[in-house]
C-alpha cells in the first residue's frame, strides 16, 4: 500500500525522475528560467530550493552534496558563486512559477519557472510601489474643530482668487475704455485737421469756376460787337 505518499511520480521510474530532476535543475541554475509542465515545475521546486539553500554555506561539504545531485561541476560553480550571492537575503521562495496557458497538441498546462531575483521587470516593478491616495472617512473626535475650520480655510483662498480676478477683469476693461477714447480722439483731431483743407479746396475750385464764367461772358460779348 502507497499511504501518506503524495509525490508526483510524473509517469517515470525512480531513476528515471532524478535525472530528469537533475537536468532540470542544471538548466535553472544556467539559464535562470525554464519553460516546462506545471507539474514537472512544482516537483523542481522541491528539488533545487533546498540546494540553493546548501549554496548559501560556501564549503567543501556543502560542493560535495549539490555536486551529488547536479552532476555538473559549471551548474555547482555558478550556485556558488552567482545564484548564492543574489538570495543571501532571501529566506526562503527562490522560485517563481509563471503559467502561459495550455500546449496545442496534448493540452497540458504549460508554465515558466524562474528564479525571483534574476528578474528585473519583476524586481523593479516591487520597488517602484506607487502611495496610497486613498482617504480615510473617518474622523477623530478631538479634531472636530480642525475639521469644521478647515473648509473656511479652503474658502478664503477661493474667494481671494475670485476677487483677484474681477480686479484683472475690470482693469482690463478700463484699459479697454482708455483705449477706445484716445482712439476717438485720434479721430476728431484727424478729422479737424482735414476740414480746413477741404474748405480751402471748395474756396479755389469755386474761384476757379468763376474765372471761367467770366472769359466766357467776354468772348461772348466781343462776338456779338464783331457781328
Amino acid at each position: 500500500m502507497r499511504h501518506n505518499k503524495k509525490f508526483n511520480h510524473l509517469g517515470r521510474k525512480k531513476a528515471h525522475r532524478e535525472a530528469m530532476l537533475s537536468n532540470m535543475a542544471t538548466s535553472l541554475i544556467m539559464h535562470k528560467r525554464i519553460f516546462t509542465t506545471v507539474p514537472k515545475a512544482k516537483e523542481l521546486r522541491k528539488y533545487v530550493e533546498p540546494l540553493i539553500t546548501r549554496s548559501k554555506e560556501d564549503s567543501t561539504n556543502s560542493r560535495r552534496e549539490v555536486f551529488s545531485l547536479l552532476q555538473d561541476k559549471v551548474a555547482v560553480t555558478e550556485l556558488f558563486q552567482t545564484v548564492s550571492q543574489k538570495v543571501a537575503d532571501r529566506p526562503g521562495g527562490y522560485t517563481r512559477i509563471i503559467k502561459t496557458g495550455f500546449r496545442l497538441g496534448d493540452n497540458a498546462a504549460m508554465c515558466f519557472i524562474e528564479l525571483v531575483d534574476f528578474n528585473e521587470n519583476m524586481l523593479g516593478d516591487g520597488g517602484a510601489r506607487k502611495a496610497k491616495t486613498r482617504r480615510s472617512r473617518r474622523k477623530a473626535t478631538g479634531d472636530a474643530a480642525g475639521a469644521a475650520a478647515a473648509p473656511k480655510a479652503k474658502k478664503e483662498p477661493r474667494e481671494e482668487k475670485a476677487k483677484e480676478v474681477n480686479q484683472a477683469r475690470k482693469t482690463v476693461k478700463e484699459t479697454e475704455t482708455v483705449a477706445d477714447v484716445q482712439t476717438a480722439d485720434d479721430v476728431k483731431t484727424a478729422a479737424e485737421d482735414v476740414q480746413p483743407e477741404a474748405v480751402e479746396n471748395k474756396e479755389e475750385a469755386a474761384a476757379q469756376e468763376a474765372e471761367a464764367a467770366d472769359e466766357k461772358a467776354e468772348t461772348a460779348g466781343s462776338d456779338e460787337v464783331k457781328a
